[in-house]
């Protein structure tokens, strides 16, 4: 049904050529390209291939106050917009199934859309459930069949967080500044040289993750929280364990989970426990006091996810590269 409502939403604002903006980070000018992103990842990308070229087009961040995209719902001016942008660029995975919605009734015909998961075509994973992690709780009634968690299938779910990984970066980057090349040809080349620029610093901090991961003995990582950096672990050899699925709703974990993954902080000598950005610790903290060796030395960290990040954040200098340097460091600390 809700999906009903947003298509039917969608389709009657376009008609009707309801006029509106929503209040996310712009580059306004009316002559430039008008290209719309779902969160913030995607969003610096484009600025970055846009280089100069940015002051000329206007570039919007739908998910720019701390929402959540598993939960995000559009409003209609965020619907309008996106129907008569030249760019529409997001996840595509079960979170951005109101998008699909969303773009059967473009008002542009010419719209180039950017989807992330069908442009890392077999590259993407799906989800997996690690060893200890707790299963998603039924949320869609019994007759849907024992099979069903938060929506999915098992075997079905694919992870959507693939901007976590440097590499898919690389490629969806390089696909972006194509796609800017065939709506502005006059500029192609600038999209290509700044992409291969921005690629080089990828690269680079590509480079340093797995020096960092080469020179630990520790190949583990342990999250107290949802994981979302499967695709970061996997990129580098490590493994991982945690209490629930990057895509999970659930916010109290099981007492097995809890001392599955106390047991392995104890066997694995792990000094340090992770969660993700806006996690208030609680299962962290239940984890450490349930640790057997009665050690005192451990510490909870924090990795950046890029989920919530704000406009703010981005008026404040944020980028895709200085957070995932941050992760780095982060990431370090937990593999001494």
């Amino acid at each position: 049904m809700k999906k009903r409502i947003l298509y039917l939403m969608c389709a009657a604002l376009a008609a009707g050529a309801f006029a509106g903006c929503a209040q996310q980070p712009k580059q306004p000018r009316q002559d430039g390209l008008k290209i719309v992103t779902t969160i913030f990842p995607e969003y610096d990308w484009v600025r970055e291939i846009l280089g100069e070229n940015a002051e000329e087009a206007e570039l919007t961040m739908l998910l720019e106050d701390k929402v959540d995209m598993h939960s995000f719902q559009p409003t209609a001016e965020d619907l309008v917009e996106i129907s008569a942008c030249d760019m529409f660029v997001y996840v595509g995975g079960e979170s951005d199934e109101w998008a699909e919605d969303a773009l059967k009734d473009a008002s542009n015909p010419d719209m180039v859309v950017v989807n992330l998961l069908e442009t890392l075509g077999d590259m993407v994973k799906e989800e997996e459930l690690a060893e200890g992690m707790q299963k998603e709780a039924h949320e869609h009634g019994e007759d849907e069949g024992e099979e069903a968690h938060d929506g999915h299938k098992e075997g079905e779910a694919y992870d959507e967080h693939v901007w976590l990984s440097l590499k898919n970066t690389r490629h969806i980057c390089q696909t972006i500044a194509d796609k800017l090349g065939e709506l502005d040809p006059e500029h192609a080349g600038s999209y290509q040289s700044n992409v291969s620029a921005y690629i080089e610093k990828l690269n680079g901090l590509d480079e340093k993750y797995q020096k960092a991961v080469d020179q630990s003995e520790k190949k583990h990582i342990l999250f107290g929280d949802r994981f979302p950096f499967r695709y970061l672990a996997d990129d580098y050899g490590l493994t991982y364990y945690a209490a629930f699925l990057g895509c999970s709703a659930e916010t109290e974990a099981s007492f097995e989970t809890i001392t599955f993954l106390a047991g392995k902080m104890d066997e694995l000598e792990l000094n340090r426990i992770l969660v993700i950005d806006g996690s208030d610790n609680k299962i962290a903290d239940t984890i450490l006091s349930n640790i057997r060796s009665g050690r005192q030395d451990q510490k909870i960290l924090s990795m950046d996810s890029m989920q919530s990040t704000t406009a703010e954040d981005v008026k404040n200098g944020a980028t895709y590269l200085s957070v995932m340097e941050k992760n780095l460091e982060t990431l370090k600390e937990a593999l001494e």
